[in-house]
């Protein structure tokens, strides 16, 4: 099983650790393309108009000149870089505390796929600096990250046929590799109050984090089928289910009630 995941926006800076060696991380077919991304981050994040390029306000201006020395500062693994609702649901720093003595965990915390518009992709133990950089930026040369990742990663992605993925991942993220639809299983919450129903976007990101981190943290196998995903998940929640299609892939609802 792998765990699909967005970033978050905002980082938390590490102040130990190695500095970014692209070389190291996981999936080296993507160590050129990262290379290329990182080196037009780094001259755009130098311009005079550089929040702008980067759809940025000045608060965040402390965060555009960090992407100018990001292969000097120390980085941390990636569930640790990444932070808010999600990953903070997840229980992301307890779970790499806990892998450095737990192989087991540790080999399933690589099978947790974080999607970037720097790296591309990397796994959840990855050594990767604080950055800031959208999805949805148009990096000059590169073009929209959307439309220069999305080739690169059908090429680099896949899932063993036997495998399922739990997508916990927004729109702009899974536009990059949606994955095979009869293998992925993407995951949202809706609240139901007075007999109306109305999709809920941040207690979302809650849920998909939270029930992400109890499957990592469970001493049983994860699932291996939808079915066994939707098993587990209804150990803890109440949940809908509809299952794939041609065009689209099956999707676990998370149902809140007053």
């Amino acid at each position: 099983m792998k765990i699909l995941l967005p970033p978050s926006e905002g980082k938390t800076p590490s102040s130990t650790g190695p500095s970014l060696d692209l070389d190291s991380l996981s999936a080296p077919e993507l160590t050129a393309k990262r290379r290329r991304v990182l080196s037009a981050l780094k001259k755009t994040s130098k311009r005079r108009d550089a929040l702008a390029k980067l759809g940025v306000g000045a608060s965040l201006a402390e965060d555009v000149e960090r992407n100018t020395v990001l292969d000097e500062i120390p980085s941390a693994p990636a569930l640790l870089t990444y932070s808010g609702v999600l990953y903070e649901a997840m229980g992301a720093s307890e779970l790499v505390a806990q892998s450095e003595n737990d192989e087991k965990l540790r080999e399933r915390l690589q099978d947790v796929h974080v999607f970037s518009a720097l790296f591309g992709r990397v796994h959840g133990l990855d050594p990767i600096p604080a950055y800031r950089l959208a999805m949805k930026t148009d990096l000059g040369a590169l073009g929209k990250l959307t439309s220069y990742w999305k080739p690169i990663l059908a090429k680099s992605c896949s899932l063993d046929l036997a495998e399922v993925a739990l997508d916990c991942r927004s729109s702009d993220y899974r536009s990059v590799w949606p994955g095979p639809t009869d293998q992925v299983v993407t995951m949202g919450a809706v609240s139901v109050s007075g007999g109306k129903r109305r999709v809920v976007s941040h207690w979302a990101k809650f849920y998909r984090g939270e029930f992400a981190g109890r499957l990592l943290s469970d001493d049983r196998a994860l699932p291996e089928t939808a079915e066994e995903l939707v098993a587990r998940a209804e150990e803890f929640y109440e949940v809908e289910f509809d299952s794939p299609t041609k065009s689209k892939p099956a999707n676990l609802m998370i149902v809140l009630r007053d």
